[in-house]
């Protein structure tokens, strides 16, 4: 049946109308009154034929009119295919529409036959969804309950009939009422205006609704049905705060199994806020994913080495000291002697200092060059005047595959890097400007005739593609260290290998030419993370191991698999680990298989030594334990620091534990959530990308799932006022 018949605006749960066939319209079109079609959009393809699009999942239709896309909607199976992402309310609606339609249908053709509805199974609205339950069976009757001789053969049913067809069985508390899913679209606008107007008078953030916790909120509400109470002040700060606790604290259990399987790395984060007060928050990292452990105000204690030492043991009881396998804090002499010291009291706990807190001190020591600081001055020259003179900078962003020249670091020192990059990347749109004829009225200043000198001296271009050749490997690995989606600690002894190697072979081994940039590289690389950690991590990487290409040889490396597992390996015989590492080194036995060969340098390397490593179970554990690490500290999220935040109001102790609840379940369910979040990744297993300069240019991230510009009232007796720091500034 067509649009329009047997249907009304009342069949609506709430979706916009196409405002097609209004009164405005001239006579003698008809109104566009169907239910369906503010889930429908019309359209006409190449060949000037009719399309209908479906608005839930876009699949556009050739033909077949309104009640085509009713079927498609209402999960109508047989003659077109059903939608998979419609809401289950309009659905419903949609189902009793064609039901009432297909009812008027057949009385006026005098058929009151036994089918089920439009010929097809019928369907039944079952918690969230619609589900489809076989036809209602058919029986046998005789002619004394009929009424009239059927004659033989002929057979007639029960079927329940109307809305009813949809509610057989026990009823669901919290089954949505026909009203409830056959509101008006007025009814709609108000409950939206009913929310816009709590956030707005609350000052909740826009981006709060991008929460996932958001719209799972929404649908509970919804399935209370009329005359449901939100919860009280008092239960929010007090009982749902300490359910929500127990219940964070058992995914933070669930992980305990893998940090014995896996072992895992505590990450100490200290800083300071816009006080300079210093804050600590600790973290577990596994491969599973990240975990908050604690955080703490260290504003009333003394945070010398033996101080902070017993923070560390604190954290690594909590966590079992059998568990533990790396330590990574700050760089800070304090921070040294603690690892020192808490490396005495537990053998086989590993401290190193952030990879990617080294990674920058390297590039902050690089951009202080003389010849790099004159080379970033000139390119900076060139920036400010295009984007202070509105004419040119819109001369620019005229031509064909205009970007922007400044693009965003995710690092502070990585920065200037990627502004040449992108600089050098505008090199012909540059030129092309400074040498038109419309740039002239600006040779009649010094700095336009200055820029133009810049921008067509090639000796300033060449000078920005070596710096982008020399510093893109050192960049990727940043970006490899300072991710905690896949272990990076496997990539951190190859990335500097592979980034000297590359700086020695630009400058075809002239020692006069790459001397000054492998000195500043060697000086950090030797204080900071020079470990025996990190080369054994190297030796046990598969997709290095068996690259005999560019596999380094250095004594460096054995040695350092040696001393690691003699200082740090209580668990098994040293005789027994040397004999399997001559089997892995020599691919034998199941190292030896081609299937292993072959993914050595696409499966994820602790993957790798789970199903090939099983002829060599001691190195087999040890591989694993120490490829599932990680080598930097980021994963603390300090753009995250609602803890400041909370710090900032005078509290008495009560106040101060039940905050500290607030930040466990919030720092918990970011950092869930963005495990489980399908986002852009740089995989660290793409070893090969090292060499590449393309991470130069580095994508916008997308903006956090809240914005504390207020923090929320929920805890506290009055409104708090202030800004919340935003510091990614790494502290050395």
């Amino acid at each position: 049946m067509e649009a329009g018949s047997g249907s009304n605006s009342q069949c609506s749960p709430g979706g916009p109308f196409n405002s097609e066939g209004s009164a405005s319209q001239p006579q003698g079109h008809r109104q566009k009154t169907d239910i369906a079609w503010g889930y429908v959009s019309e359209g006409r393809n190449a060949q000037g034929r009719k399309t209908m699009t479906c608005t839930y999942c876009f699949k556009v239709f050739h033909g077949g009119g309104i009640h085509r896309m009713k079927q498609h909607l209402a999960g109508v199976t047989g003659s077109v295919t059903s939608c998979p992402n419609v809401d289950p309310a309009v659905r419903l609606a949609i189902l009793t529409c064609l039901q009432e339609n297909d009812k008027k249908s057949k009385e006026k053709r005098g058929d009151f036959g036994v089918e089920s509805p439009f010929g097809q199974p019928v369907h039944e609205f079952v918690g969230d969804e619609v589900q489809e339950v076989p036809p209602p069976r058919i029986r046998e009757i005789s002619m004394n309950e009929a009424g009239t001789s059927l004659g033989k053969g002929k057979r007639k049913t029960t079927a329940p009939t109307g809305i009813h067809a949809f509610f057989k069985g026990g009823r669901d508390s919290a089954q949505p009422t026909i009203k409830a899913c056959l509101q008006s679209k007025d009814k709609w606008q108000n409950t939206d205006m009913a929310i816009a107007l709590w956030f707005y008078d609350a000052c909740i953030p826009i981006n709060a609704v991008n929460s996932p916790f958001f719209q799972k909120a929404i649908d509970q509400i919804a399935s209370m049905g009329h005359g449901y109470k939100a919860p009280s002040y008092h239960s929010l700060r007090v009982t749902l705060l300490r359910d929500a606790k127990k219940d964070v604290q058992l995914v933070v259990d669930s992980f305990r199994n893998t940090w014995a399987e896996t072992g895992c790395t505590i990450m100490g984060d200290g800083w300071k806020d816009s006080r300079q007060r210093p804050l600590i928050n600790f973290l577990v990292y596994c491969p599973k994913g990240i975990s908050f452990i604690k955080s703490i105000d260290a504003s009333d204690i003394v945070t010398n080495a033996e101080n902070l030492c017993n923070l560390f043991v604190e954290i690594v009881e909590m966590v079992g000291s059998k568990n533990v396998v790396h330590l990574v804090t700050d760089n800070a002499s304090n921070y040294k002697v603690a690892g020192t010291l808490l490396n005495e009291r537990y053998p086989t706990i590993c401290w190193s200092p952030c990879a990617a807190h080294c990674i920058n001190l390297i590039l902050k020591d690089i951009g202080e060059m003389g010849t790099v600081k004159s080379l970033v001055a000139l390119a900076a020259t060139v920036t400010v005047f295009v984007y202070n003179h509105k004419y040119v900078r819109n001369w620019l962003r005229k031509t064909n595959g205009w970007r922007e020249i400044i693009r965003p670091g995710e690092t502070r020192f990585a920065t200037t890097f990627i502004a040449l990059k992108s600089l050098h990347d505008h090199k012909d749109s540059l030129q092309a400007l400074v040498t038109s004829g419309d740039y002239k009225k600006f040779l009649k200043m010094n700095k336009g005739k200055e820029v133009k000198q810049i921008v067509l001296d090639d000796r300033f271009w060449n000078n920005c593609l070596i710096t982008v050749r020399i510093m893109g490997p050192i960049i990727r690995l940043l970006r490899v260290c300072d991710t905690d989606e896949r272990p990076s600690l496997g990539y951190v002894y190859e990335g500097m290998f592979r980034a000297i190697t590359g700086i020695k072979k630009l400058f075809r081994s002239s020692e006069r030419l790459y001397k000054p940039y492998i000195d500043i590289i060697n000086d950090r690389w030797d204080r900071m993370l020079r470990k025996n950690l990190h080369a054994t991590a190297y030796f046990l990487n598969p997709a290095f191991q068996y690259d005999t290409a560019t596999f380094s040889t250095h004594p460096e490396i054995t040695n350092g698999l040696l001393d690691y597992i003699e200082s740090k390996v209580d668990w098994c015989s040293v005789e027994n680990l040397t004999r399997e590492i001559g089997m892995y080194r020599e691919r034998e036995g199941s190292f030896g298989r081609k299937l292993a060969i072959l993914t050595s340098k696409k499966d994820r390397p602790e993957n790798w030594w789970k199903l090939f490593g099983c002829d060599a179970p001691n190195l087999q554990k040890l591989a694993i334990r120490v490829l599932s690490q990680t080598a930097s500290s980021s994963g603390c999220e300090r753009n995250w620091s609602v803890f400041e935040r909370i710090h900032t109001k005078k509290r008495n102790r009560l106040e101060h534990q039940r905050l500290n609840d607030l930040v466990y379940v919030h720092y918990n369910l970011r950092l869930q959530y963005r495990h489980n979040q399908q986002k852009r990744s740089y995989d660290p297993v793409d070893y090969e990308s090292i060499d590449k300069t393309e991470f130069w240019v580095v994508e916008e991230e997308q903006e956090g799932e809240f914005d504390y510009e207020e923090l929320e009232e929920e805890l506290e007796e009055l409104p708090i006022h202030g800004q919340c720091s935003n510091s990614e500034q790494l502290e050395g």
